[in-house]
């Protein structure tokens, strides 16, 4: 039987899941994802992209009355699958996979909102859009002289 903490962390992954195959740092959140299901193995990892990428799809496809279900649905699911490897796995292996579940609700979860985004905004010039695992990105504007 699992914890309430381990039931909570279940939950708030599956929900995490779907929060962030609708936003721009899904190709970052499914490599966290499937590593932390992976556990260290290649082939697991791959299964895990295999099933991120088609929940992402899924709800990509959903149309619009269908996709309050279609996300509730795949919550659930994710949430079994994060639960079901919280029970085969010894404690300090639950405890780590706990701790990674937490920190992508922090980084990926909704309520977070774009911290550090900046939206809205209207330039005209050449555009560089550079994309990557923890990119950085400092911009300047005038002239040094």
């Amino acid at each position: 039987m699992l914890t309430e903490a381990i039931a909570a962390a279940a939950a708030a992954g599956g929900t995490t899941v779907v929060q962030a195959a609708s936003t721009d740092a899904w190709a970052w959140f499914r490599t966290r994802c499937a590593r932390l299901l992976g556990h260290g193995d290649p082939e697991r990892e791959s299964e895990a992209l295999d099933r991120l990428d088609r929940t992402a799809a899924v709800l990509d496809a959903a149309d619009e009355s269908e996709r309050e279900r279609v996300r509730g649905v795949h919550a659930r699911l994710w949430q079994g699958e994060f639960g079901s490897l919280l029970e085969t796995l010894g404690e300090a292996d639950r405890d780590r996979l706990v701790a990674g579940l937490r920190e992508l609700e922090r980084e990926f979860g909704s309520d977070q909102g774009a911290r550090g985004a900046v939206t809205g905004n209207v330039f005209n010039g050449n555009t560089v859009i550079q994309t990557g695992d923890h990119s950085s990105q400092t911009i300047t504007f005038g002239n040094d002289g």
